[in-house]
């Protein structure tokens, strides 16, 4: 028996270093790893010992004899990692933090997502160091919350170890609390030895095309803000009364958008999907989601295991069209000589599996299209049709690029969510880099100038440091690699002790208006959704207004 990584697996990296046989790979040491869709272990090494189920935060290891019939894939998805992959046995030590000196040091940071947990756990283990997140949301965990599917319950889980950090003594809420409005960046500069911006990358990467504003056409952060109940999007508005929509993208958020859309309302109404979104879910007209891809299969940005899963869709045929399963000359080369990467092996080996699936009269569409690009969107005020064109590979080059031809083809369509990635926007205060859409670091020290000057007790993490890609288990290396930073400045006495004590933050932002909300207050509102839940039969029924999360974190309204 050996045990199996399935699709919950986040990249945490939490199995990696309890693994007494190094079974698990890639780890955080591994070039591969920041690309890694997922964690695999080595049937051949793994020797049963369970410790790294006990420690995985979202429940994604199993042994194989307990697999369900959807997660038996992974068996073989596991297995084919190693074969192109070694394995030298071995316990992966963790790294050390820094050894403190004498003296609290006094951290602020902004943002309350992933990377700023990540980074505030390895500073709070240290009693010395006194950690203040601020958010201007009045609940934690950021896109764990506002951007993790609801229907994937199980990545949610590493909220618990945010909870655990946040239960630390060293450790307080300024929530509902607005860097810029309710409190000052040079304000934070005077009373904290280092501040940490964590703000993630606020809005979309556009398709630059003609009628990309029409009615209809929408950014898909947006829309996965509005279903997951986002209190910025309660009100967003989305028609979905026409049969088809189309989404430009094929990343694990099209997917997302995609299966939403499509799911059957009553499943949805188990999870803790907003309730605004599941009532405009029941009443929506769409059966058949078209998901576009600018590449080919082999170059598709979803995971295996996200693409895997959609099979598993209750009422849901997911369509793929054999012909359109070209490969590029090298990925061509490398799969008939056996030479082949194994994640992207697996991923046209699903693909082609899929093309092969039959479809059931009545079920809902998700259609895959590879080497198609957008090209414009029509319509009279409201888009009506996608005109597209077909793509091929182009010819030389390192990198797999492809080519407009001449052929172009329309899909009717009144819904349009364009799925390409996020991108950071400036921060108040803090230099900014708009080409890559980041503020311009090294190892999250925040450069002053282009020759790499630093500016001292500032610091980035998470997205807005580099760039909207990886996920939470990437985001923990990226927010455990800023905290060492920060650690070893403190140490090397880089970074100047606060000219004003933080005792007084509290106070300036009530006299600005914020009302902050503390540990407790965010422990009544996961109360109140939780319980809220537990009677509908769902994980939690989520607070979307701003006023309701007040009232439930004990706060009198305000007259």
């Amino acid at each position: 028996m050996a045990h199996v990584i399935t699709r919950p697996c986040c990249n945490d990296a939490s199995c990696v270093s309890v693994c007494p046989v190094n079974c698990i790979h890639p780890t955080p040491d591994e070039p591969e790893f920041f690309t890694a869709e997922m964690l695999f272990i080595d049937p051949e090494t793994c020797i049963d010992c369970g410790a790294c189920i006990d420690e995985c935060p979202v429940e994604a290891i199993l042994p194989d004899d307990q697999l369900e019939a959807r997660d038996e894939p992974y068996l073989q998805i596991n297995a084919d990692y190693y074969k192109d992959h070694d394995v030298e046995g071995g316990l992966v030590p963790p790294k050390k933090a820094p050894q403190l000196g004498d003296g609290e040091l006094h951290v602020a940071i902004v943002g309350a997502g992933p990377a700023a947990f990540y980074a505030a756990e390895d500073l709070v283990r240290k009693p010395q160091v006194k950690v203040d997140m601020f958010d201007r949301l009045p609940t934690p965990y950021g896109l764990v919350r506002a951007g993790v599917a609801p229907d994937h319950a199980a990545t949610k889980g590493v909220e618990k170890t945010f909870a655990a950090t946040a239960a630390k003594r060293n450790f307080q809420y300024f929530l509902n609390v607005e860097v810029g409005k309710h409190i000052s960046h040079d304000e934070l500069a005077e009373r904290y030895h280092a501040v940490i911006y964590a703000v993630g990358a606020a809005t979309d990467k556009r398709l630059g095309i003609e009628g990309e504003d029409l009615a209809g056409s929408i950014p898909a952060t947006e829309f996965v803000a509005w279903y997951n109940g986002h209190p910025d999007y309660a009100g967003f508005d989305v028609d979905l009364s026409g049969e088809r929509a189309v989404v430009v993208g094929n990343g694990n958020v099209a997917l997302d958008v995609a299966r939403i859309l499509v799911t059957d309302p009553d499943d949805l109404a188990k999870t803790d999907i907003a309730d605004h979104a599941l009532a405009k879910l029941r009443e929506s007209n769409v059966t058949e989601v078209v998901l576009l891809a600018r590449r080919g299969v082999a170059q598709a940005a979803y995971t295996n295991s996200e693409f895997l899963a959609l099979g598993d869709v209750e009422g849901v045929d997911v369509v793929v069209d054999p012909d359109e399963l070209v490969l590029d000359p090298q990925t061509q080369a490398a799969l008939d000589d056996d030479t082949l990467d194994s994640t992207v092996a697996t991923k046209i080996r699903l693909a082609r599996e899929f093309s092969e699936r039959s479809t059931t009269e009545g079920n809902r569409r998700i259609v895959f299209r590879y080497l198609v690009s957008p090209l414009e969107l029509t319509g009279d005020g409201q888009v009506e049709r996608l005109v597209c064109v077909r793509n091929v590979y182009a010819e030389g080059g390192a990198r797999v690029a492809v080519t407009p031809t001449e052929e172009r083809f329309e899909i009717e369509t009144g819904l349009v969510l364009r799925a390409i990635g996020y991108r950071g926007v400036p921060v108040l205060d803090l230099p900014f880099d708009e080409s890559k859409g980041v503020v311009p670091n090294t190892e999250g020290r925040v450069q002053a100038t282009a020759d790499g000057d630093v500016v001292s007790g500032l610091y980035v993490t998470g997205w807005i440091k580099r760039g909207a890609t990886g996920g939470i288990g990437m985001n923990r290396m990226c927010g455990q690699q800023t905290a060492e930073a920060v650690l070893k400045d403190f140490v090397a006495e880089a970074l100047s002790a606060p000219t004003t004590s933080r005792d007084d933050v509290a106070d300036i932002v009530s006299t600005r208006g914020a009302r902050r909300i503390d540990l407790d207050g965010w422990k009544a509102i996961d109360a109140a959704e939780k319980g809220a839940g537990k009677e509908a039969g769902r994980r939690r029924v989520k607070i979307t207004s701003l006023t309701e999360f007040e009232a439930a974190a004990g706060m009198e309204s305000v007259q």
